[in-house]
């Protein structure tokens, strides 16, 4: 047998191996009271393989009453609104691997920094943050996470 039909049989073999591992997780999609609802057919958030993948949080109550009050107020709801998602989902903040946030104003983005660091001190995930033009329901920021579970 050469070696490319032997690397082409290693290949065809790993991706066999990758789709039965595939067909085998179990998704679960996580939900709490604690946060808003998802306002659109999505989940808060889905566990697959030891990970947590939180949809993006807008500054909204637990209630989905919109946050009143200066911008630091709505940041810090994003962040309590990913909190409560992932202590449902067996995890914390503490265990966050990546963290994307949007802003329609990166004029806000050092007001968000502060509001970050009271979370975010030692332990510092991976992050980006751009800026958008718009969000849904017209807020300014939202927050989306990846996590591994406890």
């Amino acid at each position: 047998m050469s070696f490319i039909q032997t690397t082409l049989r290693s290949a065809r073999t790993q991706s066999r191996l990758l789709s039965i591992s595939r067909n085998m997780s179990t998704i679960t999609p996580v939900a709490t009271k604690n946060a808003p609802p998802a306002a659109a057919s999505y989940s808060q958030a889905i566990k697959v393989n030891g990970f947590i993948y939180v949809s993006g949080q807008v500054p909204l109550t637990p209630e989905g009453k919109a946050v009143e009050g200066k911008f630091p107020e709505r940041a810090d709801r994003v962040i309590q609104n990913v909190k409560a998602i992932l202590e449902e989902a067996n995890s914390g903040l503490n265990k966050i691997v990546k963290i994307n946030v949007f802003l329609t104003d990166m004029a806000k983005f050092a007001e968000f920094n502060t509001v970050y660091a009271k979370y975010f001190n030692e332990h510092k995930p991976a992050r980006s943050c751009v800026a958008v033009r718009e969000l849904p329901l017209g807020v300014d920021v939202e927050m989306e996470a990846v996590a591994v579970e406890n």
